[in-house]
């Protein structure tokens, strides 16, 4: 299928490593241009050698005012923007200090509705432009062990539907993504490092994690980046004109509705 993406330019935030990798790789393969971002210039500099032609780095945290604002006066002309920078940390409840919550506002929520304020004008002079936000399973399903990230996550899927009413009968479009337990570099440092702790494999772990923490998924698997960037990079597609302030599960299943 073409997804009509040539000459595209898109800004895949955080994307030197899992998801955003995956869907600056995606985005590469349908034809767009993509800026390719993260916060060290070595990390930009490998992402961008092994995505080949048409991946543009940009070096800078972009949960940073300066660091945003820069980047939008070098590139005016951004068609695409995908919301994928975000941390993530299991803590107890009562061990989250204030310093915490607005650490993780700032990062996961803050830095993208910036993003979206600076490239929405210039969408708007072109009428055409898309904005998805990564947020998570996690938003509608708050997880006990990170209460403060479910709540960014929740958060941006009100940003999302909320710009897209503000552009409502324009040929730009919003979106959230809700990805469920994804097999991503961190994820997978993580897992990693509590499944060498108790002295079982991967596998072992993942079996263990969904019976007993995450017992709705369906697949009963951790889900690939590549299945998470191929809805994102579909949602970022002329094809997807009629698909707008939409939250849209690649979830696995893990979200008990049918709705």
């Amino acid at each position: 299928m073409d997804l009509q993406l040539n000459n595209r330019l898109a800004l895949v935030s955080g994307s030197t490593a899992g998801i955003g990798y995956s869907i600056a790789e995606a985005l590469l393969r349908e034809g767009a241009r993509v800026i390719v971002n993260g916060r060290s210039q070595a990390s930009v500099d490998a992402a961008v050698a092994k995505l080949g032609a048409g991946a543009i780095g940009f070096a800078g945290d972009l949960a940073t005012a300066a660091a945003a604002e820069k980047l939008a006066a070098a590139y005016p002309d951004i068609d695409i923007l995908v919301n994928n920078l975000g941390i993530f940390e299991p803590k107890a409840f009562e061990d989250i200090p204030d310093a915490d919550w607005m650490r993780f506002f700032e990062v996961n929520v803050l830095s993208g509705a910036r993003l979206a304020r600076l490239v929405l004008p210039g969408m708007k002079r072109r009428n055409w432009g898309r904005i998805v936000f990564i947020s998570s399973e996690s938003g509608l399903q708050i997880p006990a062990e990170m209460v403060h990230y479910g709540m960014t996550k929740s958060a941006q899927i009100a940003i999302a539907r909320g710009i897209a009413e503000t552009v409502a009968g324009s040929g730009i479009t919003v979106n959230s993504v809700l990805p469920g337990p994804t097999r991503s570099r961190g994820v997978e440092d993580f897992v990693q490092a509590l499944a060498g702790d108790s002295g079982q494999t991967f596998e072992q772990f993942e079996q263990e994690f969904f019976e007993k923490v995450r017992p709705t998924s369906l697949i009963k698997r951790f889900a690939t980046t590549e299945e998470v960037a191929a809805m994102v990079t579909y949602l970022c597609s002329p094809l997807a004109s009629a698909t707008t302030g939409a939250a849209l599960r690649v979830d696995g299943g893990t979200v008990k509705s049918a709705f």
